[in-house]
């Protein structure tokens, strides 16, 4: 593989996002308005290395531990909710493609490890078994960062003997639609829209059975399963946008002062109780969850694969730390008052933020039924988790 430039440390890459992060809040909303990241902030975030960051050295990636892309992910969601989510998928989006063939995932990746996949797991497509390929047809809902992305997959349905078994396949942007559909309340400028498959041939070897198919390279990162690794991503996203939204109530308690009050609401002192609750809600979550991650890195580099207690527990942390996030934020927009209502105040940008983050479908509290009936011993009936 040829890269554009030596990968970057984990160090080097979270350094570079603490430059680039009083720009980034300065634009949040433009980049709101826009519905997507703007192309100069993309090409900043790619040469500091944030879209290859998880790819190993083999492909001209960094390699960096999982629980290092967490605390990247953290601080550009601190700067900036779509910015962390957007850097979040598509740096990790092309684990989901591993279970091609080796020759076929190299060639997507060939060239420059910046190159960025996107794509869906709901499987809204049909894909149809024709000589030397599928012809896929489909419409596929929240493909973040779409719009700048060299590859898109989408998961399908697929007609087995009278069964259906899930295949994804990979496109060219090119051969689909991109429907623009991301008008929404949270997330605004992920630019997750919907795309669109009509009748596209794809050749065999750019397709894979998603219950089948095996690991064409051996790395740490691709023995952290799904959906395990992206609810740590996921989960670590949230936690930025909450400590986003401390830093900026406690910029505007400083200076303001309530109705009838004689001091700033920085004096008040239910607001500093609520404030240290919420902070060290914040530290127990984000603790918890680096401790799983931790875990399982440590697992996938000694090369075994992760239990399914292990998984439960990532799972479950995941669920929690999204939710205390939440619930942090929630704090930090109801002590900003009347101000927090404002579009020129980033707390209202905060709380949409965060609460686009914990309807994602690996964050859902029903996880946590799943991960308890793994404590008790019983049986799970979700093929995977």
């Amino acid at each position: 593989m040829t890269a554009t430039a030596a990968p970057a440390t984990s160090r080097e890459i979270l350094d570079a996002v603490g430059e680039l992060a009083p720009a980034i809040a300065r634009r949040a909303a433009e980049i709101e308005t826009a519905r997507r990241l703007p192309a100069d902030l993309l090409d900043d975030l790619k040469r500091v290395g944030c879209f290859r960051m998880l790819l190993p050295p083999s492909h001209g990636g960094s390699g960096v531990a999982v629980h290092e892309a967490m605390e990247v992910y953290e601080a550009l969601a601190a700067a900036d909710g779509s910015v962390g989510w957007t850097v979040m998928i598509g740096s990790a989006a092309w684990c989901d493609l591993t279970g091609l063939p080796r020759p076929t995932f190299d060639a997507l990746l060939c060239g420059t490890p910046d190159v960025i996949v996107g794509g869906a797991i709901s499987p809204s497509g049909t894909a149809r078994r024709v000589e030397g390929g599928y012809v896929v047809s489909g419409r596929w809902g929240f493909v973040s960062g779409g719009e700048h992305c060299a590859w898109l997959f989408g998961n399908c349905l697929e007609d087995v003997d009278g069964e259906p078994r899930m295949r994804i396949a990979v496109v060219a942007p090119a051969e689909v639609t991109i429907e623009d559909t991301w008008t929404v309340s949270g997330l605004c400028g992920t630019g997750s829209h919907h795309v669109v498959a009509d009748e596209v041939f794809v050749p065999a070897e750019r397709t894979l059975d998603v219950f089948s198919a095996q690991p064409c390279l051996d790395a740490p990162i691709v023995r952290v399963p799904p959906p395990a690794l992206p609810a740590l991503c996921i989960a670590s996203t949230a936690l930025g946008v909450a400590r986003g939204a401390l830093s900026d109530v406690l910029a505007l308690a400083t200076g303001k002062v309530p109705l009838l009050a004689s001091a700033p609401l920085a004096a008040n002192p239910l607001f500093q109780y609520q404030l240290a609750t919420a902070d060290v809600e914040l530290q127990a979550a984000r603790t918890l969850l680096h401790e799983h991650a931790r875990a399982a890195w440590a697992t996938a580099l000694d090369g075994a694969e992760l239990t399914l207690p292990q998984r439960a527990g990532i799972r479950a942390s995941a669920v929690w730390a999204t939710a205390r996030a939440a619930a942090v934020v929630d704090f930090a927009y109801h002590a900003g008052g009347g101000s927090s209502l404002y579009a020129t105040s980033p707390l209202q940008r905060r709380l949409r933020d965060v609460h686009a983050v914990t309807q994602h479908f690996v964050v859902k509290p029903d996880t946590l039924r799943t991960a308890g009936a793994v404590l008790a011993g019983c049986e799970i009936d979700v093929p995977i988790f």
